[in-house]
């Protein structure tokens, strides 16, 4: 496993980080213990790097999965809190439920500019008061937006930007690919810390994962991309992706041919884009949200591509 320095954090981070999300209660919803089991893998393959968020509801995963093991492990989270109180309590939930003394990257949540940055100066405010006590170690935010890593970039006390990056530009705002890319060069440029979010595009890049993957980890800039995994399977197979190993015929079987579904995000708003690209007439909007014929859907990956929203993932 290949190690990168995370902007000037200090934080030396693995190429490969272990995106949370997946074995929790909004997706795969693995139990505590089966959950843990695939985090657990990933740090023995030498993942050192977990990206979680409040939302995820997957505290009790990362704090039974790190439990007894003595190598250092680097845990970013994040939340909507825009408020002092409020990101006091979120910090200290994170802390309480992973059961550490510190969370290593503490971020804004989904930042879209400046403004919403600027919006949420309270919450930053705590944050950096949790820096000098210790109690966090590097200040962030996350975004889809190109003008959300332009605004952060343009930030002083913000230390590491967690930005959405494909090939194919999937779930970009504010731009295409290439617009994101010289943002994360103008970020990378200021000093800041990056690491990648939806390289698979929400799973809509799954049937190109070498070439998507490839593409990502090609961009100099970035320290570690965030990949979500739910079985033990995958973390093998993505873990000899990113070590540059060969992937056995029979793993690379196994976890192609598992079974997957199309995952619709609560906050759809069933505006129909993605129903003009599905050709196999798999969707439907049923009072104001989207409903897959799961005889129908192949799971192509362009309705994912058409949502404005980022609501449609494979999973």
């Amino acid at each position: 496993m290949q190690y990168r320095f995370l902007g000037k954090t200090g934080l030396k981070v693995s190429n490969l980080c272990f995106g949370a999300l997946t074995v929790g209660p909004l997706q795969a919803r693995l139990s505590i213990q089966e959950g843990a089991k695939v985090i657990r893998k990933a740090l023995e393959a030498g993942v050192n790097f977990i990206d979680t968020a409040e939302i995820y509801r997957t505290y009790p995963y990362i704090r039974e999965a790190i439990r007894g093991y003595n190598n250092e492990v680097i845990i970013a989270s994040k939340c909507y809190a825009y408020t002092y109180d409020g990101m006091r309590q979120s910090v200290e939930k994170a802390l309480e439920n992973t059961g550490r003394d510190w969370i290593d990257i503490f971020m804004l949540h989904e930042q879209e500019s400046i403004l919403t940055i600027k919006g949420h100066w309270e919450a930053i405010e705590y944050l950096l008061e949790a820096k000098e006590k210790g109690l966090v170690r590097a200040v962030g935010i996350s975004t889809h937006h190109v003008e959300g890593v332009l605004g952060a970039a343009s930030v002083p006390e913000i230390d590491v930007i967690h930005p959405l990056i494909n090939m194919a530009g999937i779930g970009i705002r504010g731009g295409k690919t290439e617009n994101m890319l010289r943002a994360i060069k103008v970020a990378a440029g200021a000093g800041k810390g990056l690491y990648a979010m939806k390289a698979l595009g929400g799973g809509n890049l799954i049937d190109r994962v070498e070439e998507a993957f490839n593409f990502v980890r090609s961009i100099s800039e970035l320290s570690s991309v965030a990949v979500g995994m739910s079985t033990t399977d995958e973390v093998e197979y993505n873990a000899c992706l990113f070590d540059g190993r060969p992937v056995e015929s029979a793993l690379k079987y196994k976890v192609k041919r598992r079974p997957r579904r199309l995952h619709v995000e609560d906050w759809c708003r069933g505006c129909g884009r993605c129903i003009e690209k599905c050709a196999q007439g798999a969707l439907s909007i049923v009072n104001g949200k989207l409903i897959v014929d799961r005889k129908r859907c192949i799971f192509c990956g362009y309705c994912g591509a058409a949502c404005p929203d980022f609501c449609i993932k494979v999973i």
